[in-house]
């Protein structure tokens, strides 16, 4: 496990000193994500990815060695803009990116804006990043909480479900995801009867498990990831509701939790805009290499993380590694359409990806694709003045 704070020096091992012009020092990146709590899981698995990318590039960025500073954010929204501003003016990085927690994210994002640093969020789903505080500096390799569940509405809809119960951590992401569902499922002619929320992040479910057996729903749309995840599913089948209530989910509830959740998620129905099993040559290549450097097959934490690497190759590409040419290294970004392991992935005007959404279920303890739920799906990022009027 990786210190609270640690400096992870990437490629040539000579000490060099860093200039204020000169494109011979290192470029450092700094790397805030959950490394301890719910979310650590997921904060190893998008490090690894980004790892795993710079290495396919020689550990250069734009021809200059990279230099990443970890911190671990602890998914503490309170000392997220304190860590930031570490990062930027004590550590001296150049990029920012994170996180997993959309709260600590958001702390990231008015740092970010206010010192036009260069941030690449690798997962939080958060709205305003890529809405009303969309920026030129502000990208993001993950989705919108709204992309991946407004497509389980239709899903749901089409499956005959008429009233739905839906159930998440009362934070931003996941009363953004339970949204997204629900706009999409009541556009059809649906209805979420009841909305569950429980603090972040607390992991004690029966009474609300109750409630649900109570209220007799034909599904319940929930959201959870990481460790609440695993409990969740667990506690669900446990309260013998499995059989009874179809559990759907936006794809974070089985996304790196299989293993932990075993036999309990079998059957489940997400949508996410990544699955192991997609036939993808770019999918089959990354698993591979991932499996090959850390032991262990990847999830879409990796991939979102992967992607950010991806995306920061092109974009330091085309200005040599010249980090202050920030104009034409933020116009490059937006420009890259990457040959991604989830498929193809292109950027709106707000800088959010443009994705294909899928359907998957459990089978046998991995996340198998069924079908498409929506093609191209692109966040409306209500709220960004960059998007055409």
């Amino acid at each position: 496990m990786l210190s609270r704070r640690s400096v992870i020096t990437v490629g040539a091992l000579a000490a060099m000193p860093r200039f204020a012009i000169g494109q011979t020092a290192k470029i450092r990146i700094g790397v805030m994500l959950p490394f301890t709590g719910t979310y650590s899981s997921l904060g190893e698995m998008g490090i690894n990815g980004l790892k795993l990318s710079l290495a396919q590039h020689g550990n250069k960025l734009g021809g200059r060695d990279v230099e990443i500073v970890t911190l671990d954010d602890e998914s503490d929204p309170a000392r997220a803009p304190s860590n930031a501003t570490k990062l930027i003016n004590g550590d001296n990085v150049d990029i920012l990116i994170g996180t997993v927690h959309s709260g600590v994210a958001m702390g990231m994002v008015k740092v970010a804006r206010e010192t036009n640093t260069l941030l690449v969020i690798p997962n939080a789903g958060v709205a305003a990043a890529t809405g009303p505080l969309c920026a030129p500096n502000v990208f993001r390799t993950s989705m919108t909480m709204w992309q991946p569940a407004f497509p389980m509405g239709k899903v749901a809809y089409d499956k005959g479900y008429r009233n739905v119960v839906s159930i998440t951590w009362k934070y931003i992401a996941g009363e953004e995801s339970i949204a997204g569902f629900k706009e999409g499922f009541e556009a059809l002619g649906g209805k979420v009867i009841k909305e569950i929320t429980v603090p972040f992040p607390d992991v004690e479910f029966q009474a609300n498990l109750a409630e649900i057996a109570a209220l007799k729903p034909d599904a319940v749309f929930t959201f959870f990831s990481g460790g609440g995840a695993v409990k969740f599913v667990k506690d669900y089948a446990a309260a013998g509701l499995k059989s009874s209530i179809p559990l759907l989910g936006s794809g974070f509830l089985t996304e790196g939790t299989l293993e932990a959740i075993g036999e309990p998620a079998e059957g489940i129905l997400t949508t996410l805009h990544y699955a192991d099993t997609l036939n993808l040559p770019a999918n089959k290549k990354f698993r591979g290499e991932f499996k090959q450097a850390y032991g262990k097959l990847p999830d879409l934490f990796a991939v979102q993380g992967y992607d950010a690497g991806e995306l920061l190759a092109v974009g330091l590409g085309a200005v040599k590694g010249d980090v202050n040419a920030k104009t034409e290294l933020f116009a490059s970004m937006e420009r890259t359409v990457l040959d991604s392991p989830r498929g193809h992935l292109a950027f709106s005007a707000s800088h959010n990806p443009v994705q294909d959404i899928y359907l998957r279920q459990v089978k046998k303890g991995q996340n198998e694709v069924l079908s498409v739920a929506a093609k191209a799906v692109s966040d409306p990022s209500r709220g960004c003045k960059m998007m055409p009027s």
